[in-house]
């Protein structure tokens, strides 16, 4: 059995916000910090510290990553960046409070830009002042695959490839994963894992800070039936809790 184990980022200060962050590059609230810290002692209790860590690009995740290992005195393990684990890009929502976006376009129309599987926002503009696409991290990426905007679909057309190439050579070398990243990259990653459909994956909410433990067999899919909410290292009334709070986000109730 291989063990893989994935972990969104603790609170960011654009959450805390509610802001559309997508690839905006911002860093965790002091509750975002002692989530990530808390996840360190929960994989440990689980016997699941890992021995290979992958994270996007993005300081929230990064910094998640290194306070859950730090937590374990595991910061010496090696890690691995992708942009491929970055949230999704939301184009021009970027930057927008979600309830005012809400109070502007409608809830219908902002529920099929942040929930549909295949419609992306807007293309961000350019003269949106948050716009993250000049980014020196990104300047060796070939200018064709920096998305303006992305839907669900986007983000696991580009997350798969790192999926096979870089993290299932780390689960099959035996090793336990860690994998740092976001709410729409671990969705994207989930719907693969667990073949959710287009439909049933927008009713998908990751809570922050919360370790999702996924035993898999040989062919890299769960080894058994447990239900998802069930796989969270915390109390599941806690991860519902977690979960609707991320759900509401849309409308700033």
């Amino acid at each position: 059995m291989h063990q893989l184990v994935l972990l969104r980022h603790g609170e960011s200060e654009w959450n805390k916000l509610n802001l559309f962050t997508g690839w905006y590059d911002c860093d965790l609230t002091d509750a975002g910090r002692a989530e990530a810290a808390a996840a360190g002692p929960m994989l440990t209790d689980a016997g699941l510290e890992p021995d290979v860590v992958h994270t996007s690009l993005q300081l929230r995740a990064i910094r998640t990553a290194n306070l859950a290992l730090e937590s374990m005195g595991r910061l010496w393990v090696p890690v691995r960046r992708s942009w491929r684990l970055n949230e999704r890009h939301y184009g021009d929502l970027t930057g927008r409070n979600k309830k005012e976006t809400v109070d502007k376009y409608g809830e219908e129309q902002v529920l099929v830009w942040r929930r549909s599987y295949d419609t992306p926002p807007p293309a961000i503009a350019a003269d949106n002042g948050f716009n993250p696409n000049d980014d020196a991290r990104y300047a060796d990426l070939p200018p064709e695959l920096v998305p303006t905007a992305e839907c669900l679909a986007d983000v696991v057309d580009r997350m798969l490839p790192y999926w096979y190439d870089s993290i299932v050579p780390d689960l099959a070398a035996g090793h336990t994963v860690l994998v740092a990243a976001h709410g729409n990259s671990l969705r994207a990653l989930v719907k693969h894992l667990l073949d959710i459909s287009d439909a049933d994956i927008t009713e998908l909410n990751i809570p922050t800070g919360v370790p999702l433990a996924l035993e898999l067999d040989a062919s890299f899919r769960p080894a058994d039936d447990i239900p998802l909410e069930q796989r969270y290292l915390m109390d599941a009334d806690a991860v519902k809790a977690k979960a609707d709070a991320v759900a509401r986000q849309a409308t700033g109730g």
